[in-house]
């Protein structure tokens, strides 16, 4: 098994890059709700440029007593809108065609292993293919997970 200085692919650049954002544009002409719960549309500001800046991310999972949102930084801390989020946590996201505003707040490393152990129960294909993804190889063990949580940071956004 690998440990956490396991290195993570970095976000897609060039033509990769437009293609990764290609949902993005479902938001723009108004077909977000397209993508259902499953994804949301996070608006944020650029931690340099101070220029607004957008994300589509899938969700981990809604809690529905907390009304909270939980999404992971696919590509670790490298991913810009994890970078800009944890500068400028007032954020504003979509989820279907509603909008919400609301904060980032990155979970500690045991609630963060916790979602994705949670995850795993419920999509355990879906939590494969972005291991593989990200170059990480996860073997689905608890311990796996666990170490994965490590390298994938988690963002709860609370609506009020």
């Amino acid at each position: 098994m690998t440990d956490t200085n396991t290195q993570l692919k970095s976000p897609p650049k060039g033509f990769a890059r437009l293609l990764w954002r290609a949902p993005i544009w479902f938001y723009k002409v108004g077909l977000g709700w397209m993508l259902g719960k499953r994804f949301l549309l996070l608006n944020h500001i650029g931690r340099k440029s101070g220029k607004p800046r957008q994300a589509v991310l899938e969700v981990v999972r809604f809690d529905k007593d907390t009304h909270t949102y939980y999404v992971a930084s696919g590509f670790g801390e490298k991913s810009d809108w994890f970078q800009n989020v944890m500068q400028h946590p007032d954020v504003t996201i979509q989820v279907g065609g509603k909008h919400y505003e609301t904060s980032g707040v990155r979970l500690s490393q045991e609630a963060a292993e916790d979602e994705l152990l949670t995850y795993n129960r419920h999509h355990p294909a879906a939590l494969k293919n972005l291991a593989s993804l990200m170059n990480y190889p996860y073997d689905g063990t608890e311990d796996s997970i666990r170490k994965l949580a490590a390298l994938l940071p988690i963002i709860s956004f609370k609506l009020d």
